[in-house]
């Protein structure tokens, strides 16, 4: 009998433990390398004087695909992490004082979008059954399907025009409802995943459904305990993590991949590699030997990126039982406060900023009497803004400190243990991402299905992609539905019992 075969998996994110997860329960021999101290990627996990915050994902909105990765070798989820149900989802807040409990109970989101517009309590009724059907076409069909190539894009187009996914979140959303902060409550959840609501397609209107179908859910120990589960299951399966593991290239042979060199010069020999590296890093960096790979590095560098993120950790010494798990404050202004996230030279003069509070759920992340936070403020990525992080870090940390102690947390200063923040330069250079983006390439329908970086490379043999930059996209859902993409093209192309007897 020979042994099973070999694959390596580049990066501990949520794509790649989920697909190491997937290849180790198919039968191959899978080591996973990782370049920082913990897993996670994005979801690394900071701790200070008896605080602990989240790094990055704080939402998971689809516990059925990560149910499945345990239910994949006949094990539960619920013995390796328990998850808590969130309500409201998020509660909204504008400049002018009006709030909106955005809740998965029907009655009272029909109650408070009558108090703001009684029209559109119609309208929103109607958009659900969209977003329901786009979740139906656009999730739950193709969310794990790769795009080979075009024919494959062809043959769901006709689904996609009639859906009109041509068409912005924001714009599809307004077609059913007239009040405008209506308009911002249901079109902000594509800058979760890194998308302008007025140019990403309307086929992400369909987060909605998702989060509707069910629910929002948090971790017991936070989205860290989530990760550690999951590598806790990957080796229970026999699969080897390597931590502290920088990936300097991988190597290649007549045009098919070979195996993984660390940064330290050791040699990870395999005939599958897959990398939830950022997909310009993997291209420009790790195969930057590779004369096949040119190509696709050329067209990746010409893409559109996401913005990027300013984050703050902070802990403060009181608990603030008022605030809700996940608040999102809207600044004074929208489209144009977008517009200059999106495209603008330099950092807006006002902001809209997301606070998490996950301490209202679980008080373990806090010490007894304490809160853990952090905020995150949407900003331009490098290439569109040239902001010296070092000096606007600090000045932009304590503005938005002193906005959410004179919005929503008092005395937040006077407070204060621990803070630390997290710029779109650590972005650049603690997760490789291109221009400091955090959601890789930016959702727009050019950039969709086949027009992302592809699950499979069709020049390199041997080498696949999961994660944001590959089909279907950034989020939880979306980087766990790529490694399913890319589990399926690598068990069909590699199967693992292949040559033995």
């Amino acid at each position: 009998m020979t042994s099973p075969k070999r694959a390596v998996v580049i990066g501990a994110g949520f794509g790649g433990l989920a697909l190491a997860i997937r290849l180790q329960s198919a039968g191959y021999n899978t080591v996973l390398l990782e370049k920082r101290d913990k897993p996670g990627g994005r979801a690394y996990v900071y701790e200070d004087q008896g605080f602990v915050f989240d790094a990055g994902p704080t939402v998971i909105t689809d516990p059925t695909c990560l149910e499945e990765l345990f239910a994949l070798s006949g094990r539960r989820m619920a013995d390796y992490v328990e998850l808590l149900p969130v309500t409201p989802f998020y509660q909204l807040h504008w400049a002018d004082g009006t709030t909106f409990d955005y809740v998965n109970d029907q009655a009272q989101l029909d109650r408070q979008i009558a108090s703001m517009s009684p029209r559109d309590v119609d309208g929103y009724r109607r958009f659900l059954a969209y977003s329901e059907a786009l979740l139906e076409e656009g999730y739950v069909k193709l969310g794990h399907v790769p795009f080979p190539d075009f024919r494959s894009m062809v043959r769901v187009a006709p689904q996609l025009i009639a859906l009109q996914s041509y068409r912005s979140v924001y714009a599809k959303v307004s077609s059913y409802l007239t009040n405008e902060k209506l308009r911002q409550a249901f079109s902000f959840h594509s800058l979760l995943v890194g998308g302008n609501p007025f140019a990403t397609s309307a086929i992400y209107a369909l987060i909605h459904a998702l989060e509707r179908k069910w629910g929002v859910w948090f971790p017991r120990g936070g989205t860290g305990s989530l990760i550690r589960g999951l590598v806790r299951l990957f080796e229970d399966l026999g699969g080897k993590i390597h931590l502290s593991s920088p990936v300097g290239r991988i190597s290649t042979s007549n045009g098919a991949v070979t195996g993984v060199i660390t940064e330290d010069g050791r040699s990870f020999p395999a005939g599958i590699v897959a990398s939830n590296a950022d997909v310009v890093h993997t291209y420009t960096k790790l195969l930057a030997d590779e004369p096949r790979a040119t190509s696709t590095a050329r067209s990746l560098t010409a893409k559109r990126f996401s913005m990027s993120l300013f984050v703050i950790y902070f802990g403060l010494r009181r608990s603030h039982p008022q605030l809700e798990h996940h608040m999102v404050l809207f600044g004074p202004r929208y489209k144009g406060l977008i517009t200059e996230i999106f495209s603008g030279s330099k950092l807006p003069s006002d902001f809209s900023l997301y606070l998490h509070a996950p301490s209202v759920t679980d008080p373990s992340l806090a010490p007894p009497g304490c809160s853990t936070y952090y905020v995150l403020s949407p900003v331009p990525h490098l290439g569109h803004a040239a902001i010296d992080w070092s000096i606007e870090g600090p000045r932009y940390r304590d503005t938005i400190l002193r906005y959410l102690e004179e919005r929503v947390i008092p005395g937040l200063r006077a407070d204060l243990v621990t803070c630390r923040i997290f710029t779109p330069n650590d972005f650049c250079h603690e997760l490789n991402a291109h221009l400091g983006s955090a959601f890789s390439l930016e959702p727009i329908l050019t950039q969709s299905a086949y027009f992302r970086a592809h699950n499979a490379d069709k020049r390199v043999e041997g080498l696949y992609l999961v994660g944001a930059g590959t089909h279907p996209g950034a989020g939880i859902p979306g980087v766990v539905g790529s490694a399913k993409a890319t589990a399926g093209i690598i068990i069909e192309a590699n199967p693992p019992q292949a040559g033995m007897s």
